[in-house]
């Protein structure tokens, strides 16, 4: 196994990953993103990514971004921890987790987090072994694309 930062030869296997996720999150169809715009996003910095591959085959990936919080500052955000379900089992997704601890540290960053579902036991179950608080008095809060341009 293999943890390293993404390169522009990857964003084919991040939309495989992307829509591996969304399937398993039982939402196939709300996937919106193309290569085209990865790529494109990628490179006006609006993310960063860690890559994880075993035997030269991408099989996971940490999508993050810089955030600001006013209490604590500099924060990064994880969009999507992702393991393919082939690969599940093996360590992959605490590498890629650990790898991304050790960039926030390196950072100086004062938090990191993300959101989990609530029926995503496996998932709840391995971020609080890391020791993580999964916080169950804050809602989610999202406009969709409609309703922005509805406004």
């Amino acid at each position: 196994m293999n943890i390293r930062p993404i390169t522009k030869d990857d964003f084919t296997d991040v939309l495989r990953l992307i829509n591996e996720l969304a399937l398993f999150e039982k939402e196939p169809e709300a996937v919106a993103i193309t290569v085209d715009e990865l790529s494109k996003d990628y490179d006006n910095g609006l993310f960063n990514c860690l890559i994880a591959t075993l035997n030269e085959t991408v099989v996971g990936m940490a999508l993050y971004y810089n955030r600001y919080s006013t209490w604590k500052g500099k924060t990064i955000h994880l969009e999507d921890l992702i393991v393919t379900k082939s690969a599940r089992g093996k360590g992959i997704g605490k590498a890629l987790l650990d790898s991304l601890i050790a960039i926030a540290k390196n950072e100086g960053v004062r938090r990191l987090e993300w959101c989990v579902l609530d029926w995503n036991t496996n998932a709840i179950a391995f971020y609080e072994k890391t020791g993580a608080t999964i916080l169950k008095d804050w809602y989610l809060v999202q406009m969709d694309e409609s309703t922005i341009k509805n406004y």
